[in-house]
């Protein structure tokens, strides 16, 4: 008898894009993948951030390297990211949010949060993807949506919409380059724990309020998507495409 061997969760000779990397989830991710073996390359629009935290990375021993990038501006990341060599993996973790009730959402507010979490997160993935199509390789492109692109919330009709749309794109670029055998997953987690969500956390009702919603009954933190991230980046995920892994302590099991 001949007994299968577990898919290696390394990602050694592989590289990584981390984008919202200098802080949060992003920066989570970036360090998960580089303890996994990638050579990293973190990229954000603050370049101190960035340099410091790729200092850190360094001194531990891992791969990493800095890269300014502003995702809100397609033609800018498009040049950014075909001036590099194909990366194996994309983290898509730059994000933001404007939350209010939906009858009084600024035309302002809705295209910043818009441009950035559906324009800016399709056309960074389309660039990823391309470079990889051209260069014949395969790839796990990743996308960091949410659990509110499965349910809907008080004050986040726009954010809701944005992450309803990426979980859409996902699943579309999914097919046409599954020939490819480039692979495109969402990340949803729940309420995480970040300089983002702060002003959340500050209202002792809403946190009484993410805490009933939550089954596993706290809030999520930045380390409970580290796993989940080197899952989807590694061969252990190889026939995973076009789907989600929500990472929302039952959030969503009503």
């Amino acid at each position: 008898m001949s007994l299968p061997k577990t898919p290696s969760f390394r990602l050694d000779g592989k590289r990584a894009l981390i984008t919202g990397a200098s802080s949060g989830i992003g920066l989570g991710c970036a360090v998960a993948l580089a303890e996994a073996g990638s050579a990293v390359t973190l990229a954000a629009r603050s370049i101190e951030k960035l340099e410091e935290t790729v200092r850190e990375l360094r001194q531990a021993g891992l791969s990493a390297e800095a890269l300014v990038m502003d995702v809100s501006d397609v033609a800018a990341t498009q040049k950014a990211v075909a001036s590099e060599k194909p990366f194996d993996i994309l983290v898509n973790s730059a994000g933001t949010a404007a939350h209010s009730l939906a009858i009084e959402t600024t035309e302002k507010d809705y295209d910043a949060v818009a441009g950035l979490n559906i324009k800016g997160a399709y056309f960074l993935t389309a660039a990823v993807a391309k470079a990889l199509v051209e260069a014949g390789k395969p790839g796990s492109l990743i996308n960091v949506s949410s659990q509110m692109a499965h349910v809907g919330g008080i004050e986040r009709a726009v954010y809701c919409a944005t992450k309803h749309a990426v979980e859409g794109f996902t699943k579309a670029m999914s097919i046409e380059l599954g020939p490819h055998k480039i692979r495109v997953n969402t990340i949803c987690p729940t309420f995480v724990r970040t300089a983002l969500t702060e002003p959340t956390f500050a209202n002792p009702d809403r946190v009484k309020w993410l805490k009933e919603k939550i089954k596993l009954g706290r809030i999520g933190e930045v380390t409970d998507m580290m796993g989940a991230v080197v899952y989807l980046a590694s061969d252990a995920s190889a026939l995973m495409t076009g789907t989600h892994m929500l990472i929302d302590g039952g959030w969503t099991a009503d």
